[in-house]
């Protein structure tokens, strides 16, 4: 509990990015995502306000179906959990989960269970150079990763994936004391049991020792990029076109 979080620990890096992390470990890392965003990331939420609204709007005017990018996807639990909502209340929506991790993306393919999600290994920047453009370009728990040229890079790569009149939404961990803690507290007790044989708990709380706060990606963030912060120790980064922008 008694991390420095004064600043950013940019240095330290998480588990699960060595090339060489046990394929094992990794596997059971990648299986458990899901029951751990859905407490910490809420993709009923990021659903509800985003992209509902979105595929609604685009049923309504009997248009193309939404189309829907999130990038560093890892395991792909995300893109999984708003294609079942998606389903659910019977709107269309092609989904994309890319990530440069070849073993992530093998993972993901292998585990869609009828989700529907196209798996691509490949970076944000190689679909700009295509010319590939999406209605919604999101990702989770990515920016932590990112030193702050990583993070101007990626913020114009996915601006330049957007399609007109699209959105661009990056989420992350706020770093905070009570966030720490609270992960702290809330992992312990599933150590030995959910989470035994993963890299969740020691990674997560690298992962917070390495987040921005609001105040600091505010202070980085380009013109035109709106930061947010949410409960509990969440931000947002994003950016998103008016109906009269170009």
């Amino acid at each position: 509990m008694g991390a420095d979080l004064s600043a950013r620990a940019a240095d330290v890096r998480e588990l699960m990015d060595d090339p060489d992390a046990d394929p094992q470990t990794l596997e059971r890392t990648y299986r458990r995502f899901g029951a751990v965003n859905a407490v910490v990331s809420r993709p009923g939420a990021l659903y509800r306000a985003d992209v509902r609204p979105r595929a609604r709007r685009r049923r309504s005017a009997a248009g193309a179906p939404l189309r829907i990018l999130d990038v560093g996807a890892g395991g792909g639990d995300l893109c999984r959990a708003l294609a079942a909502r998606l389903r659910r209340d019977r709107l269309d929506a092609g989904i994309t989960a890319l990530d440069i991790d070849p073993r992530a993306v093998a993972w993901a393919r292998a585990h869609d269970g009828g989700a529907g999600v196209a798996y691509r290994c490949a970076s944000a920047a190689d679909l700009a150079e295509r010319g590939e453009r999406f209605d919604i370009v999101l990702s989770n728990h990515v920016l932590h990763h990112l030193d702050d040229e990583g993070l101007a890079e990626m913020l114009a790569t996915t601006r330049a994936l957007v399609a007109p009149h699209g959105l661009v939404a990056h989420h992350d961990i706020a770093r905070s004391r009570f966030g720490y803690v609270a992960f702290a507290a809330g992992t312990w007790p599933f150590a030995r049991t959910l989470l035994s044989g993963s890299f969740i708990r020691e990674d997560g709380l690298t992962s917070i020792r390495r987040s921005y706060t609001v105040t600091e990606l505010a202070m980085i963030a380009p013109p035109g990029w709106v930061v947010r912060g949410g409960f509990p120790s969440r931000l947002q980064l994003r950016w998103e076109q008016d109906d009269g922008a170009s």
